[in-house]
């Protein structure tokens, strides 16, 4: 009989020392799995606006996108990066040919620009207030940034680009642009509403340039 004891206690003994280890190993496990960074995502992102009409931020050469009711094709993507802030812009040909650009910049909202050329412009950047159309633009940011191009833009498929961006009161927007050592191109921009903007994606489309 007490050998029987024995045995049950000695038995009892190793199934709790393997629970002890088992334990021991799972409680480590998790202590890993919470020190792990975890990456933010943006909070205020409308992921539903983004399911519904597309995202702006994977727009590409090929896309459709129809601005305030006007259908668009993408025929090539300028992306830009400037210390830890980049943004893209898109060239778009509507079926009459008439092109313009927009601008996607996530960081820390998205903003979306439609962009029109101004080629007879004769302003030029640098003051702290410009005047064009009739309407008073405030300087509001400039530097200068590296970008990657693809075919169609009309760029070389790397560089560098300098700008000038100048703001007025209800969105509007006054911007220069100088690629590589060419002469300032000078545009006005429309700020857009996201409901204003609907994508369909078309396939892959062209690689961006290296």
């Amino acid at each position: 009989m007490n050998g029987s004891v024995a045995y049950l206690v000695t038995t009892l003994g190793c199934l709790i020392g393997v629970a002890g280890v088992v334990i021991a190993v799972v409680a480590l496990r998790r202590a890993r799995a919470g020190s792990r960074p975890v990456t933010p995502g943006d909070p205020f992102r409308d992921a539903d606006a983004d399911a519904l009409r597309g995202d702006p931020r994977r727009l590409k050469p090929g896309d459709i996108v129809e601005i305030r009711q006007v259908p668009y094709t993408v025929r090539g993507s300028v992306h830009l990066v400037e210390g830890g802030w980049s943004w893209a812009e898109h060239l778009l040909d509507d079926a009459g040919g008439v092109k313009r650009w927009l601008s996607v910049e996530a960081e820390p909202d998205l903003e979306l620009v439609l962009w029109t050329a101004e080629p007879s412009a004769t302003v030029t950047p640098g003051a702290p207030t410009l005047e064009i159309a009739g309407r008073s633009y405030n300087w509001d940011e400039s530097g200068q940034a590296r970008y990657t191009a693809t075919e169609g833009t009309g760029l070389d498929p790397n560089g560098t680009m300098r700008y000038y961006d100048y703001q007025a009161p209800g969105g509007a927007r006054l911007s220069f642009e100088a690629y590589g050592e060419a002469g300032w191109e000078v545009a006005l921009g429309e700020q857009l509403h996201r409901s204003e903007v609907m994508i369909y994606p078309q396939g892959d489309g062209p690689e961006k340039a290296a």
